[in-house]
């Protein structure tokens, strides 16, 4: 079982951490010990800083930096599905840890249901969204509205299917009035859609607007200093039951809703699409325009 640290510690040792988050040091390693650990060496094993080559270099790691909360050493804790080398019987563990979740306010906020994720459970390819809208929240599967049929369309034009893919958002009910998502909602859903990552191992993971990506980046910053570029990315707090399995590439391009209400965007989209293709090696039909 994992220890319990003195809630003196685990204080000491955030605000460690954020020291080192402030000069621009996001990336620990882990000294191995073995017996009881005395909190002295506690304190020395999870704030060890490797210092970034150049802070260009660090921004994109910001995701697999160890967060900087009060439960800072809980998301360290082994998870269930990290015993299980199948897929899906991975993501149905996560799905059932999650359970009838009210661990944010949007449960209690008119949501009708959980939207969990759909698709491949081994798929080299995730996308990720917001979170739910009306018709999500009504069948219980992301992007089945009119951003879904789009996002049909696009990873059609990629030669791709949507059965071929896995789909989730970074909240899993949907916000009152399709509003954005709170930042409490977002720190308190976003553990469980790191797990479905780890379990997944995807070689890309595509995140649709600016909330998927500043979470999943940690990083604030606009649509376009984040698109046009990949980014090294490993799901944070969690490990995957690969050893081999070092992470993924994340691309960034705008929401399906988004290009809705801006189809002159659809082809910078269609831009970040491309450079996704040509990582997994995909060839779009020859009708694509």
């Amino acid at each position: 079982m994992p220890r319990t640290l003195d809630p003196e510690l685990r204080r000491a040792l955030a605000a460690r951490i954020r020291y080192y988050n402030e000069m621009g040091i996001y990336d620990f390693y882990r000294r191995e010990t073995s017996g009881e650990v005395a909190e002295a060496a506690v304190s020395d094993a999870v704030a060890v800083p490797i210092q970034p080559e150049s802070r260009e270099e660090m921004s994109p790691r910001k995701a697999a930096a160890v967060a900087v909360e009060e439960n800072i050493f809980e998301v360290l804790a082994p998870k269930p599905e990290q015993g299980v080398s199948d897929p899906a019987k991975g993501l149905k563990i996560i799905r059932e840890d999650l359970g009838d979740c009210t661990r944010c306010p949007l449960h209690k906020q008119g949501r009708k249901q959980i939207v969990f994720g759909v698709g491949n459970p081994a798929t080299d390819l995730m996308f990720v969204g917001e979170g739910p809208g009306a018709d999500e929240d009504q069948q219980g599967e992301p992007f089945v509205g009119r951003a879904g049929q789009l996002l049909n369309n696009m990873i059609k034009a990629m030669g791709i299917t949507r059965e071929q893919v896995y789909i989730a958002n970074i909240v899993k009910c949907r916000p009152p009035g399709n509003r954005t998502p709170e930042r409490e909602e977002c720190e308190t859903c976003s553990p469980f859609l790191m797990r479905q990552i780890a379990v997944i191992k995807p070689k890309v993971v595509v995140a649709l607007g600016a909330v998927a990506a500043k979470t999943l980046l940690a990083m604030n910053a606009s649509m376009a200093q984040l698109r046009g570029r990949f980014y090294d990315f490993k799901p944070a707090g969690v490990r995957s039951n690969d050893p081999n399995w070092e992470g993924c590439k994340l691309a960034v391009t705008y929401h399906p809703a988004f290009l809705l209400r801006d189809p002159r965007q659809k082809g910078e989209a269609w831009k970040d699409l491309q450079m996704v293709m040509k990582e997994l090696g995909l060839k779009a039909p020859k009708s694509t325009t």
